[in-house]
């Protein structure tokens, strides 16, 4: 016997809305630091340049917006490649007007794919 719509409809309304993920600008980001800093945010875009220096590797990632620097615990991803990143924005510090911002990933489920 099929399942009646009524049943169905929040079934499939929570899968939508965990599929979808806000993507928040970096623009945005680096243009009001104090309002996200702390707080998760995913963004999209392509990674620019890759560092690893001794225990910290981030690479910078450019949306079309802007361009932010990314720490993460995983292998450093190919200038070129696009990708999506979920973590914690920072301040790492402020001198005069000048601000560095920066987002440390979330870290990945074991398995999970970048």
């Amino acid at each position: 016997m099929p399942m009646p719509v009524s049943r169905l409809t929040p079934v499939v309304l929570t899968g939508l809305l965990a599929a979808c993920t806000t993507v928040t600008p970096i623009g945005e980001i680096l243009t009001h630091p104090r309002d996200y800093a702390e707080k998760t945010v995913t963004v999209r875009g392509e990674v620019r340049s890759v560092f690893s220096l001794l225990f910290v590797k981030y690479f910078t990632l450019d949306d079309g917006t802007g361009t932010i620097a990314v720490v993460t615990e995983r292998p450093l991803p190919n200038r070129g490649e696009r990708l999506e990143v979920t973590g914690t924005v920072k301040e790492a510090f402020s001198l005069g007007d000048q601000t560095l911002t920066l987002i440390v990933e979330r870290a990945p489920a074991q398995g999970t794919p970048r």
